[in-house]
């Protein structure tokens, strides 16, 4: 078994990524030209080209129930840094407008979405531990996603994609149909309150979405400690046509090695919480192509 690169400690403890937009500038390093202030009307923090953008799907104008919300939080000075340094290497803005090359972008390797990856160090262990596969992970979290480069960076993770905004319209206007490998989502808002469950991600159409993306035996994984969700997860799921359960007794499944616990997850396992994982296989029954509402139609 080959060896992998080292993955650092992180810097902050992981959560549920959602979203932050940072309040102030962090300093520039020495030497590099000074970043204009950020204003309240420019709403972001790095000049054009820099940086991911505040809401690059914003000229979509959906109006659409959304699985998150705006959060501010702090951007360090090192993760503003590493957004800074490496964001024109790995990163891309989901502003829908284009379809993604998945071939060269990720140099022929299978690719799985990874949603919300939080503070980005599980994505960074799974990557190093399987190099033959790309990771293309999406948030809206900031300070996430400065995190996720400088560890991508340290460790030469040429198999990782940072995606800033909105995975259903990465999905649905950014990707070609039957170009995943996979889809996971582990530890969504579970969205608690009964007049939230329209916010969670997992539902029918998100479901239906991913189907049309997800290549034949390719898998959908999830994974919360909401024991409600996890029930709420299991019957859509089970109720797709075009997903199967691989779990035997068709329940829930045991957590798969190449998923690693986190920190967070470890917190909630100590308070007792249990923590289930659910893996989906695409089977072969077809579903509509989803109307693009951004992106040219693919030619051809």
């Amino acid at each position: 078994m080959s060896e992998h690169p080292t993955i650092p400690a992180p810097t902050a403890s992981p959560t549920a990524a959602e979203s932050a937009t940072p309040t102030t500038e962090p300093a520039t390093r020495p030497g590099a030209e000074a970043l204009p202030p950020r204003t309240r009307a420019q709403g972001r923090m790095f000049v054009e080209g820099v940086g991911p953008a505040a809401d690059p799907s914003r000229a979509l104008g959906e109006r659409r129930i959304k699985s998150f919300t705006p959060r501010r939080s702090r951007v360090t000075t090192a993760q503003a840094e590493h957004l800074r340094q490496h964001w024109s290497r790995w990163g891309l803005d989901v502003d829908g407008r284009e379809v993604l090359d998945l071939k060269t972008l990720f140099e022929g390797l299978p690719v799985v979405l990874e949603i919300g990856f939080g503070m980005g160090e599980t994505t960074a262990r799974m990557a190093a531990a399987d190099p033959a596969t790309g990771i293309l992970a999406v948030d809206v979290h900031t300070p996430g996603q400065g995190q996720l480069l400088g560890l991508a960076a340290a460790s030469g993770l040429e198999n990782v994609r940072v995606a800033n905004g909105d995975a259903v319209v990465l999905l649905r206007d950014m990707l070609p149909a039957a170009s995943l490998a996979g889809v996971r989502v582990y530890f969504p808002d579970p969205w608690p309150k009964t007049r939230h469950h329209k916010r969670r991600i997992i539902q029918p159409h998100f479901l239906d979405l991913a189907a049309s993306r997800v290549a034949e035996g390719g898998v959908l994984h999830c994974a919360t400690d909401w024991e409600p969700y996890a029930e709420h997860m299991l019957e859509v799921l089970s109720a797709h046509p075009a997903f199967d359960n691989t779990a035997p007794g068709d329940g829930f499944a045991e957590r798969p090695a190449f998923r690693p616990e986190t920190r967070f997850e470890g917190q909630g396992l100590r308070k007792g919480h249990v923590v289930h994982d659910l893996l989906f296989r695409r089977n072969g029954y077809e579903v509509a192509e989803p109307e693009r509402v951004g992106a040219a139609p693919e030619e051809g």
